[in-house]
């Protein structure tokens, strides 16, 4: 017997797909069935994916073939074909039953010829079929199909994926974090960028194994999900000079007070989040596009590019002042006197008052107790 499904309109960007329907009334049993969901918090997300995946066919001379491999309502690859100019084709792509009926009907509706549309296995798909761009967007950790997706990728292609276990990467659950990433977390004001450089780490280790190297694009972190966009570039060389990047650190070197216990973090990548200059190129198609959270992306984007050359990890001014035992300083104020000294200093996006230097850190707590004492 068929199933009957009640469905709601949605649109992000200049797309419109349609969704299940929510169940308004608390009263009265629950549903057995659990549907799939679309979630609106991610629409930054999404967003930003469709300006990735412009980038990405504006910069490549061939055919481009998309797979968004857990798609739920499909509305990250319809949003990718719908939106994205250019000479490349959309896999769509879930193994739930319930969401490949949803699929369908958008398929029905959007009426797009650059897609197809699959209900499979994700790690089966990856394994017979070849892309230039997968996007893995799990419930929960990506590493049950990075290997997969490594094997499928096409030579500079794209592996995008999104991790939503931020509490495993970090460190809440330390022992959940070596088993699934074979990396030992840091949990601690700098949790969330060790946690994404965690994540990264994995993925070039793995990789490695391939023969191959990678290139993070845009990498980020929010409150509730990392998200990674990396180039993957074959050959042994570029496995070898990617595999340099990641190591081991003493937590030692990331604490600003003697309270910190001393241990070892890792392994984690160590080389750059971003591309500098993808970055710069990706806010420009951002002025061409239709997108319902265009300014916070531009804000990140913004972020992203100031602090994509700078060193790795950060100090906040509410650590310093609290190692200090005195009020935080404007970052204006620390901004102006480490440049003054010659020092590089950056905001970053990980975290409201933090910033990037190469200041070495007994300079920092000197600058520090001097424009204490100022104010």
């Amino acid at each position: 017997m068929n199933k009957i499904y009640n469905y709601e309109p949605v649109n992000e960007g200049s797309t419109k797909v349609f969704v299940f329907k929510k169940k308004l009334s608390k009263k009265g049993p629950g549903s057995k069935d659990k549907l799939p969901f679309y979630n609106p918090a991610m629409e930054l997300n999404r967003d930003l994916s469709v300006i990735v995946g412009q980038w990405f066919v504006d910069n490549s001379n061939d055919h481009v073939r998309f797979l968004d491999g857990l798609a739920s309502s499909g509305i990250r690859g319809f949003r990718l074909a719908n939106e994205i100019d250019g000479d490349f084709e959309v896999m769509i792509n879930d193994w739930d039953d319930d969401a490949f009926a949803l699929i369908n009907k958008n398929m029905e509706y959007c009426k797009l010829d650059n897609v197809v549309v699959s209900n499979s296995n994700l790690n089966t798909v990856l394994s017979e079929n070849k892309f230039n761009y997968i996007d893995i967007d799990p419930f929960g950790s990506p590493v049950y199909f990075i290997d997969s997706a490594l094997r499928s990728i096409y030579n500079n292609g794209i592996i995008s994926c999104t991790a939503t276990d931020t509490a495993t990467l970090c460190g809440v659950y330390p022992k959940v974090c070596l088993r699934r990433y074979g990396a030992l977390p840091f949990h601690s004001f700098m949790m969330h960028e060790t946690g994404l450089r965690i994540l990264i780490g994995f993925i070039c280790r793995a990789a490695g194994k391939y023969d191959m190297g990678i290139e993070p694009l845009v990498s980020y972190s929010t409150d509730h999900y990392f998200r990674v966009y990396l180039k993957i570039k074959k050959g042994v060389k570029k496995a070898n000079d990617s595999i340099k990047m990641v190591s081991c650190i003493n937590s030692d070197k990331l604490c600003l007070s003697s309270k910190n216990t001393n241990s070892n973090i890792g392994p984690l990548w160590m080389g750059k989040l971003h591309n500098k200059h993808a970055l710069q190129e990706m806010r420009t198609i951002l002025f061409k596009k239709k997108l319902g959270t265009k300014h916070m992306v531009w804000k990140l984007l913004d972020l992203l590019e100031e602090e994509a050359d700078a060193p790795a990890f950060y100090y906040t001014t509410d650590e310093l002042a609290s190692m200090l035992k005195c009020s935080p300083v404007k970052m204006k104020n620390i901004f102006e006197k480490l440049r003054s000294k010659g020092y590089v200093v950056t905001r970053t996006h990980f975290y409201p008052t933090g910033f990037k230097t190469d200041t070495p850190r007994d300079i920092i707590e000197k600058i520090f107790g001097e424009s204490i004492e100022k104010n």
